[in-house]
C-alpha cells in the first residue's frame, strides 16, 4: 500500500507537468502560425520543410482511403450502368419477341398469297381467335361473320391446304369444323389414279379414308385433294397426302399446318347450292326421271 501510494505522488505531479508542456507547445504552434510578419512566415516554411517529408507514413491511410472512397464511387457508377444495361436487355428482348411474332403472321400472310386457286373464286381471310380442340369436337373461331358475307358450308384454308368449313355463322366471328373432326365427311380425289373416296374426321391428327373402290391402286405419298362432288367444296383444293398406319390403313398426312392456325381464308364458294332438304342429296334414279318425263315411256 505504501508503494502504490508513493508512486501516485511522483505520478501525478510529472502528468501535469507534461499535460501543462503540451498546452503551452501547442499554444505556441497557434501563436507562431497566427502571427503576420517575413521572420515568422520564414520559420513556418522551415518547419513545414523539415517535418512535413518525414510524416509520409501517416498520409499513407489517408491516402488509401481516399483511394476507397474513389473507387466505390467508380464501383456505384458500374453498377448503375449496369443496372440501364439490363433494362435495355430487357427492352430488346421484348421487341425481339415482337420481331419473331410479326414475323411468323408475315410468313403466314406469303403463304395463303401462294396458294393457288380457282380465279372465280374468292375469299375472306380470317383470324383464329380460339382453339375449341378437344377429345370430342374440333374446331376453330374466327373473327370474321355474317357481316363480312360468310356462309356455313364454305372451305378454308390456311397457306398451306385444306383446314375445313364453316358450321355455325354469327354476326361477327364464324366457327370452323376441322378435317380431324369426328363429324366431317369430304369427298377427295387421289391422285395420280383419280379413286374417289371420303375423308372421314375421327379426332386424330390423321383421319382416315373410307369407301375406296380400289385400294390397290393408291400408294403411301399419294396427292389428296377435294373432289368437288356434292358441290360441298370447290375441287382441286389441296388436302393432303396418303399415308399408312400401324395397323395398314389407310390415311391421309393433312397438308394444313394444324399446329399453327392463325390466319385462315374463307373461300367464297357462290355456286354452291344450301342443302335444306337432306333427302336432295340422294340422286333420283335415271329411269324413273324417264318414266315420267312426257313421251319417256315405251311404245305401244
Amino acid at each position: 500500500m505504501a508503494n502504490d501510494t508513493s508512486s501516485a505522488q511522483f505520478t501525478r505531479p510529472i502528468r501535469r507537468i507534461l499535460i501543462g508542456g503540451l498546452v503551452l507547445f501547442l499554444f505556441a504552434i497557434f501563436l507562431l502560425w497566427r502571427i503576420d510578419s517575413p521572420r515568422a512566415e520564414r520559420v513556418r516554411a522551415q518547419i513545414v520543410n523539415e517535418v512535413v517529408p518525414s510524416f509520409e507514413w501517416a498520409l499513407v491511410p489517408v491516402t488509401r482511403v481516399a483511394r476507397m472512397v474513389e473507387d466505390f464511387q467508380s464501383y456505384t457508377h458500374i453498377y448503375e450502368q449496369n443496372q440501364e444495361l439490363r433494362r435495355e436487355l430487357k427492352q430488346m428482348k421484348a421487341w425481339k419477341e415482337a420481331a419473331l411474332q410479326l414475323e411468323q403472321e408475315n410468313a403466314k400472310l406469303l403463304d395463303l398469297n401462294k396458294v393457288r386457286l380457282d380465279p372465280q373464286l374468292t375469299y375472306v381471310t380470317g383470324v383464329v381467335l380460339a382453339d375449341s380442340g378437344s377429345p370430342f369436337r374440333q374446331s376453330v373461331l374466327l373473327n370474321v361473320g355474317a357481316r363480312d358475307g360468310i356462309r356455313d358450308g364454305w372451305a378454308t384454308t390456311d397457306g398451306l391446304g385444306l383446314v375445313g368449313r364453316i358450321s355455325g355463322v354469327g354476326a361477327t366471328s364464324s366457327r370452323v369444323i376441322l378435317l380431324t373432326d369426328s363429324n366431317s365427311r369430304i369427298p377427295v380425289t387421289i391422285q395420280p389414279s383419280g379413286q374417289q373416296a371420303i375423308l372421314a374426321g375421327d379426332n386424330s391428327k390423321l383421319p382416315p379414308i373410307d369407301f375406296l373402290e380400289s385400294p390397290e391402286l393408291v400408294r403411301p405419298g399419294d396427292r389428296v385433294v377435294s373432289s368437288g362432288d356434292g358441290g360441298v367444296f370447290p375441287a382441286g383444293l389441296l388436302v393432303g397426302q396418303v399415308a399408312l398406319d400401324a395397323e395398314r390403313r389407310l390415311r391421309v398426312r393433312l397438308a394444313a399446318d394444324y399446329e399453327r392456325l392463325e390466319f385462315l381464308r374463307v373461300l367464297r364458294s357462290h355456286r354452291t347450292e344450301a342443302v335444306d332438304d337432306p333427302g336432295t342429296l340422294v340422286v333420283p334414279d335415271r329411269r324413273d326421271t324417264l318414266a315420267g318425263a312426257p313421251g319417256g315411256g315405251e311404245d305401244g
